[in-house]
């Protein structure tokens, strides 16, 4: 069979994001196949079938339901199920630290940006921080009215001409709550998908929209994973000018994805770890503790099963257990009234915490490992010690070094008060990965690198902020607008947030170069070890795909015909489709890239730098969009690539991919796959 080189157009799967709608047939189709039939348009779910499985005979789609509706629901879930067909450009001049950082600053609208992300970051982000705008009756950037989402996104920011538009979301327009409802659902949707297990979402609100809010997260995120709501001291004091009612709080609603119980870090719980695991009023429950893992003081000895102790110590030897040099080198099973279920001993016992016999009457007690010593669950009232809006304008004041007057956000956040989030949610797992997708001043990222900085961590953070453009002749984008001039930025809300970044990040890194000179900065020593702190951050930008789609012309089609024979836009670098291609096909966007030359692939290639090939992940992908290769550069430049795939021998199958346009004829082509297919290399595909 002639070896194929698949080729990816605008039609393929790999141009778009996840498609959610399929995803969800496949599971059910999984678990009810009788479900699945076919409809007028395709493959589609027969809900009378649906019905009857849950054994419902009556109800109709007519019937009333419970739960919170408004007009434009409906749309508002299919927006977030239809796919986007942009891609994330990258922008490594306007970024900190491009080869080593883990981070991510994305400009774009964030509803585009979450289903590009799908791929990459499913399953994957253990903590979602987001501030979106409150319901003020202000006007809204986030329209969502519109059927090509990036044409209207880059007409909403001004990169293409069309301007803004933005429609009046006054109590007198009648949809109030409606546009804000309709902007937050598909967004919260997406949310969801890319939050681990033990993930969880934090999301600030005042009382305009708080209930409506609530009912939002109960019925995507479940009423059982509802962990609690946080009243938060935003203000030391209210304004001499108040007349009614002085609002000095606002809610934070914490979600998390599974309904497994989720462990909140507020504080130390102090120097005494040695915690007794028996308590006279508990159920009765069977734990069983490995060998070695139970110390003693007791001398070599065996001890049959029955039981041991007295009173509220008093516990039931189930296994005969013995002791040498002051360790039960067999397992031990117990019955009493614990305090513990197996699966918090087993948790423990994998953070190192150690088990102590203390007596003969078995009198079981724990010490908590070193590192993780007892801890105070976090509470639910924030008191102005965590920060208030007050102290964050004082921050930004001191990081933009302008006057508090003069700050260009409303109602910031204190950085202060975000670690306390970023604590509280990845105290045990310090390499997480935290997401905020209404990045405003960038709180969160600043938030993310000073808790690395307190704690030793190497947590990630994913930031996406709208690039809406800031006016000098609006009284109240004024200030914000000069500034971004000051810098000899472009006016928009992005531009202040790298910068608040930027200057985030050369504060933290003077404190800890003047605290721990020791700790490693620099940026050519690479992230993701242990004891680096990660100071920088990659910039990728919304677009539309580097992939032409086919939009004939029907007055000029022969020139329309002449266009698709190129796929991808002449106007577009080797990185845009390098970036576009690891979104696509679920990579990381900070996974580690490789460039090889020409020679350094094949020395038949010397002289032959434009034949670039890169490796992404160690290997995963190997790819190469030279825009010319010649019949005579194929078997050079084929065994070069067979050669540095064994070389970096990757752990799963390995993709390759071309421009389609470059090759000098079909043959060329042909040939190309075959050596690759020859050399073990079948997955083959062309742009």
């Amino acid at each position: 069979m002639e070896p194929n080189m698949q080729k990816i157009d605008a039609g393929s799967a790999e141009t778009h994001s996840a498609d959610l709608v399929a995803a969800h047939i496949q599971q059910l189709k999984a678990l009810f196949p009788e479900l699945v039939t076919e409809g007028k348009d395709g493959v589609a779910v027969n809900v009378d079938v649906l019905k009857a499985l849950v054994g419902d005979k009556t109800v109709t789609d007519a019937d009333e339901k419970y739960g919170l509706n408004w007009h434009g629901k409906r749309r508002a879930r299919q927006l977030a199920l239809t796919p986007s067909s942009g891609t994330l450009r990258p922008c490594p001049e306007e970024s900190l630290d491009w080869d080593s950082t883990q981070n991510l600053m994305i400009e774009g609208d964030n509803l585009e940006v979450l289903k590009l992300l799908q791929k990459s970051y499913s399953g994957k982000v253990k903590l979602i921080y987001i501030d979106p705008p409150y319901n003020t009756g202000k006007d809204f950037v986030y329209p969502d009215n519109f059927q090509d989402n990036i044409k209207n996104y880059l007409e909403l920011t001004g990169q293409v001409e069309g301007g803004q538009k933005i429609s009046s979301n006054t109590e007198a327009s009648g949809r109030f709550h409606t546009d804000w409802l309709n902007m937050m659902y598909p967004r919260l949707k997406l949310a969801r998908n890319l939050l681990r297990d033990d993930g969880v979402i934090f999301v600030s609100i005042d009382d305009s929209e708080l209930a409506n809010l609530k009912e939002v997260c109960d019925e995507l995120f479940g009423a059982e994973t509802f962990i609690g709501r946080i009243t938060w001291e935003r203000k030391r004091k209210g304004s001499h000018l108040s007349q009614e009612f002085v609002q000095k709080t606002e809610s934070l609603l914490i979600y998390s994805r599974s309904a497994e119980s989720i462990r909140l870090f507020g504080e130390p719980a102090g120097d005494d770890e040695d915690q007794p695991l028996v308590k006279r009023t508990n159920a009765h429950k069977v734990l069983e503790l490995p060998q070695n893992t139970v110390e003693t003081s007791m001398s070599d000895q065996n001890f049959l099963p029955g039981r041991y102790g007295e009173g509220s110590s008093s516990v039931e030897l189930m296994e005969p257990a013995t002791i040498k040099s002051g360790r039960f080198v067999s397992k031990v099973r117990l019955n009493g009234p614990f305090i513990w279920t197996q699966d918090n001993l087993d948790y423990e016992l994998g953070e190192g915490a150690r088990f102590f016999i203390r007596t003969m009457n078995f009198s079981l007690r724990a010490l908590k490992a070193p590192h993780r010593q007892g801890f105070k669950a976090l509470p639910s009232f924030l008191s102005q010690d965590t920060g208030t809006n007050e102290d964050a304008l004082t921050e930004l004041a001191d990081l933009f070094e302008i006057e508090e007057d003069s700050v260009p956000f409303d109602y910031p956040k204190p950085a202060r008060y975000i670690s306390k989030i970023v604590s509280a949610a990845t105290y045990w797992d310090k390499d997480a990965i935290c997401l905020d997708f209404f990045a405003g001043s960038g709180t969160t990222g600043h938030a993310v690198m000073a808790q690395n900085a307190a704690d030793g961590g190497n947590r990630r953070y994913i930031l996406v902020q709208l690039p809406e453009p800031l006016d000098p002749k609006n009284k109240d984008q004024k200030t914000a607008a000069d500034f971004c001039d000051q810098l000899g930025k472009p006016r928009t809300i992005a531009e202040l947030t790298k910068e608040r970044l930027r200057r985030a990040a050369a504060k933290i890194r003077a404190e800890v170069e003047e605290k721990s000179p020791q700790l490693p900065l620099s940026p050519s020593v690479p992230s993701g070890g242990k004891g680096e702190l990660d100071l920088g951050f990659r910039v990728f930008k919304l677009d539309s795909s580097n992939i032409h789609a086919w939009a004939p012309e029907p007055d000029n089609l022969a020139q329309s015909l002449l266009d698709a024979t190129e796929h991808l836009k002449a106007e577009r670098s080797e990185n845009d489709i390098l970036f576009e291609l690891l979104l696509k096909l679920g990579l990381d966007l900070a996974v580690p890239i490789t460039t090889r030359r020409g020679e350094q692939l094949d020395s038949r290639l010397r002289g032959k730098d434009d034949l670039t090939a890169h490796s992404v992940a160690a290997g995963v992908l190997l790819v190469c969009l030279a825009d010319k290769i010649a019949s005579a550069e194929v078997e050079a430049l084929a065994l070069g690539l067979v050669a540095w795939h064994k070389e970096l021998a990757p752990a799963m199958d390995t993709t390759c991919v071309f421009r389609d346009s470059a090759f000098e004829n079909d043959v060329a082509k042909t040939n190309l796959a075959a050596i690759l297919e020859q050399h073990g290399l079948r997955n083959v595909r062309s742009l």
